[in-house]
């Protein structure tokens, strides 16, 4: 269990965290479920990460804008269905059939995991205001890691809606913006990366080492959600759980990334415990 009024750089000190990728889901469990996020718990998770999406009449949902025909089966988008609406879609698993899991209200994932874990709130830049009403209405402003691009519009809200959240922009080339928003006083505690080669300047040893010695954390995607989109140079789920994890995830920890964020919870924490145990060091930081 981690101390959530310490430092998250002190908590991931000499660790890997795994971040699962909308919980962890399969069979009859779908993603961005209460269900998903137990089991990513059960499954070793340092971090869950969801999607936040808005009803026409202001609720919050914790689902990825965009997916309801993929998910819900539904071709009516959250975004303009009333909650009372919303109330009533029922995922589907990955046969196809409904399911008995409903959409959750954001507030409700959230005393649901408060203490449990930390959370990474994705689609923050869509309500950067309202999104960050639910986080302090919920208490949960310590757990919570919150990310946008580098566009003004969504820094400028950021600095004056989160100023006091834990931040990470998103980058895919190496960039000093984690030094000015630290001076304009945002709470900026490293960066997601993504890169396609691994020749990037993110991926280079010498970008890593120093975002350290700043003491700056670094977050890594190892899911796959489009093979065309390249989010890890190829070191990724796809071929760590089909045979090569020394290829995948092994390349990523000796990289010395912070947080891994997977799709394959369980055998990631599998596989860093069976490396911690051959090296004699501990393999996850839960």
């Amino acid at each position: 269990m981690f101390d959530f009024d310490a430092s998250i750089r002190n908590n991931a000190a000499g660790k890997t965290l795994i971040c699962a990728h909308r919980g962890v889901s399969g069979g009859n469990i779908p993603c961005n479920t209460m269900a998903a996020f137990a089991a990513a718990l059960a499954q070793g998770a340092d971090m869950i990460e969801l999607d936040v999406t808005k009803s026409r009449d202001g609720e919050y949902f914790v689902f990825h804008p965009g997916k309801e025909s993929a998910h819900l089966r539904t071709r009516r988008l959250i975004g303009v269905s009333d909650a009372k609406t919303v109330r009533k879609f029922r995922y589907v698993n990955q046969d196809d059939d409904k399911t008995q899991f409903g959409v959750d209200r954001l507030d409700e994932v959230f005393d649901f995991l408060r203490g449990k874990c930390y959370i990474n709130v994705d689609k923050f830049w869509t309500d950067v205001p309202g999104i960050s009403s639910v986080i302090r209405r919920a208490g949960v402003e310590r757990q919570v890691v919150v990310k946008t691009s580098l566009r003004s519009e969504h820094l400028r809200a950021v600095k004056e809606c989160a100023p006091d959240f834990m931040f990470m922009p998103i980058v895919r080339d190496r960039d000093e913006i984690t030094d000015e928003l630290r001076r304009q006083g945002v709470n900026c505690i490293g960066a997601e990366i993504l890169f396609e080669k691994d020749s990037a300047p993110v991926a280079s040893d010498e970008y890593i080492a120093d975002m350290h010695k700043k003491g700056m954390l670094l977050f890594v995607n190892a899911i796959v959600y489009n093979y065309k989109e390249v989010l890890a140079g190829g070191h990724n789920d796809d071929i760590s759980a089909a045979g090569d994890p020394d290829g995948g995830w092994g390349w990523l920890i000796d990289k010395k990334f912070d947080i891994i964020q997977t799709d394959w919870c369980g055998m990631l924490q599998s596989y860093m415990e069976r490396r911690g145990a051959a090296s004699g060091r501990p393999g996850s930081g839960t």
